[in-house]
């Protein structure tokens, strides 16, 4: 069975990601098509970028770094929930897709965002990033408003269209999983 990591792109305090992952969570699992888990950042205590040896050396020094690989090398794909800052992707995430190299490569990516305008160019920056370690991102991504899926802009509510999309998503990325497989070996 396919495993699938969905990963939770925001450390904020307060952050409203951790509604919209557990929503994907809950609404994956159901589907009995892949082992979806829930990788959160905050799980994993990554620093600002600390490794002293480039990611595609594979040679990490630091605890958090090798546990954060341990969770991101079993993985046939990947959904990233992020938030929009400032037209872009939290730092955060930036770092965690940074810390590692190798692990990454050969795998599917799908996008669940949310933000003022749904969160979209940070997806576009996350696609262009992901496409240098080798991660194929699929076409289908959800894409949340602040102002009509969350109520006073903290509560999530999302509107019933996107449990289609996220559907059509999941599809797409096992797809692409599955057809990349050959490459991981």
């Amino acid at each position: 069975m396919p495993k699938v990591g969905i990963i939770l792109g925001s450390t904020r305090p307060g952050r409203n990601g951790e509604a919209v992952a557990r929503w994907v969570h809950e609404l994956a699992a159901k589907r009995g098509d892949a082992d979806y888990q829930v990788l959160d950042l905050q799980d994993y205590d990554l620093r600002h970028l600390d490794e002293p040896t480039p990611a595609a050396a594979g040679v990490y020094h630091h605890d958090h770094t090798k546990s954060w690989a341990a969770a991101v090398a079993p993985l046939d794909a990947f959904v990233f929930v992020t938030p929009e800052y400032n037209h872009s992707i939290p730092g955060a995430l930036k770092d965690a897709i940074d810390f590692l190299y190798e692990e990454w490569a050969n795998k599917a990516a799908g996008f669940v965002s949310y933000g003022v305008d749904g969160g979209v160019r940070s997806v576009g920056h996350l696609r262009d990033i992901l496409s240098t370690v080798r991660v194929a991102t699929v076409q289908m991504h959800v894409a949340l408003s602040v102002a009509t899926d969350f109520e006073n802009f903290s509560d999530f509510r999302p509107a019933a269209a996107h449990e289609e999309r996220l559907n059509t998503m999941l599809d797409q990325l096992l797809e692409w999983g599955a057809a990349l497989q050959p490459l991981r070996g």
